[in-house]
């Protein structure tokens, strides 16, 4: 049968005191090594022996010995205390410089565009810092799966969080290769797209994203379809370059294929406005030096128009950095 264990409120109360009185052999001497009085030091003993419910020491004017339960509590406490005390410093350190693991939670798709110039310059500055990069497009709970912060579309972000910005605002773009465009037309309406070939995107929690668009103030959200369902942009972005179909992508990520030629885009007028990418990550309270060190390392190698921009605080409400 399993049995539970539970160490009792103040169990470990006068251990320290129990092993300097045995290391020194003299409750003076451990009282000056503790920086407290004889007086503390006996008393602290006493409450020990009376919990544990065994004489620990025996005590004359001239010498203090221990007797066969305090050598055997002291085999056990003393590697006990130690490692606690390393413990404590290894916890101390982390929780006062820069160093340890970094854990990162972001989607595939951030980490060619924004992720990897940071990191270079990043990884240079703190090289005490290990950085882990989990890709993933799963909405994770960071706190519950352990990791330090995470980098998400600003839609997706709960309003608890704390959001640093990585881009402006920018718009989801419909693109297409020349090909495809040659083969089937270039849709001038919304309602066109019923007569084209559009690639979806399944989010991690099962559903398919409706495309979004803006028409005269009026945010509209259409069903599309098409031949290919895809769990990641980066996926749709490929589909879409061979000329599989039509993609709904973020403007950073189809840049670079506008300007080689191998996209072009549909239906600009009415392409939504999104808030942009952020970096978020739980309360002020919980940030360790590590994160610190690369919240402040985001924000001073951001474009200079970034550093104006608003972040989100903990309340969810506009912070000006």
């Amino acid at each position: 049968m399993k049995q539970n264990f539970t160490v009792r409120q103040g169990a470990l109360d006068g251990v320290e005191a129990f092993l300097s009185v045995a290391r020194h052999r003299s409750f003076r001497r451990a009282a000056a090594d503790l920086g407290v009085t004889p007086s503390a030091i006996s008393q602290a003993v006493r409450v020990l022996e009376a919990r544990i419910g065994a004489a620990l020491f025996t005590r004359t004017t001239r010498s203090v010995g221990l007797t066969e339960a305090g050598e055997r509590f002291l085999s056990r406490a003393q590697p006990a205390f130690d490692e606690l005390v390393a413990a404590s410093e290894v916890a101390r350190e982390l929780g006062q410089r820069p160093t340890g693991l970094l854990r990162l939670a972001v989607p595939r798709a951030v980490v060619p565009i924004l992720l990897e110039p940071l990191l270079a310059s990043f990884c240079d500055a703190y090289p005490e810092i290990e950085v882990e990069i989990a890709a993933s497009e799963k909405l994770i709970d960071l706190v519950a799966e352990g990791f330090d912060a995470g980098i998400r579309l600003g839609q997706f972000i709960d309003a608890d969080m704390v959001a640093v910005p990585l881009t402006p605002p920018f718009r989801l773009v419909v693109v297409g290769s020349p090909a495809y465009f040659a083969r089937r037309g270039v849709p001038d309406q919304i309602d066109d797209l019923r007569e084209h070939a559009c690639l979806r995107w399944r989010r991690s929690g099962g559903a398919l994203a409706p495309w979004s668009f803006q028409d005269q103030g009026r945010t509209l959200e259409i069903a599309a379809s098409g031949p290919l369902i895809a769990s990641d942009f980066p996926t749709m972005l490929g589909a879409a370059t061979e000329g599989i179909g039509l993609a709904q992508l973020p403007e950073p990520m189809v840049a670079d294929g506008l300007k080689t030629g191998k996209l072009a885009q549909a239906l600009e007028p009415f392409a939504p406005v999104i808030p942009g990418v952020f970096l978020y990550y739980p309360g002020r309270r919980q940030v360790m030096p590590k994160l610190r060190a690369f919240i402040d390392h985001v924000k001073q190698h951001a474009p200079a128009n970034l550093r104006s921009m608003p972040a989100r605080n903990d309340s969810g409400h506009a912070e000006t950095r």
